[in-house]
C-alpha cells in the first residue's frame, strides 16, 4: 500500500471516528448524567439513613431520588409513612 493510500484510509477512518463520536455524544451525556444523579442519590440516601429516616439503600430508591430530586425523596418519605 502507497503512502498515499495510507494517508487516505487513516483520514477516512479519523473522519468515521469524528462521525460515530458525534452521533453518540448526546447518548453518552445522557447516560454520564443519570449516573452522576443516582450517585448523588444513593448518597443522599446513605445520608439520610445515617441521620435517622432509613429509607432503604437500593438502587431503585436512588434512582428515584436522582432522577426526580426533592420530589422524589417526598415521594419515598410518603410512602415509608404509608406502608409502615
Amino acid at each position: 500500500m502507497s503512502v498515499l493510500e495510507q494517508v487516505a484510509v487513516a483520514l477516512a477512518v479519523l473522519f468515521g471516528g469524528m462521525v460515530l463520536l458525534r452521533l453518540l455524544s448526546s447518548p453518552l451525556k445522557l447516560v454520564l448524567r443519570l449516573a452522576a444523579n443516582t450517585a448523588l442519590g444513593f448518597a443522599a440516601l446513605w445520608l439520610l439513613g445515617r441521620l435517622g429516616l432509613p429509607l432503604g439503600l437500593n438502587w431503585f430508591n436512588a434512582c428515584t431520588v436522582g432522577v426526580l430530586g426533592l420530589p422524589g425523596l417526598g415521594l419515598l418519605v410518603a410512602l415509608e409513612w404509608v406502608l409502615t
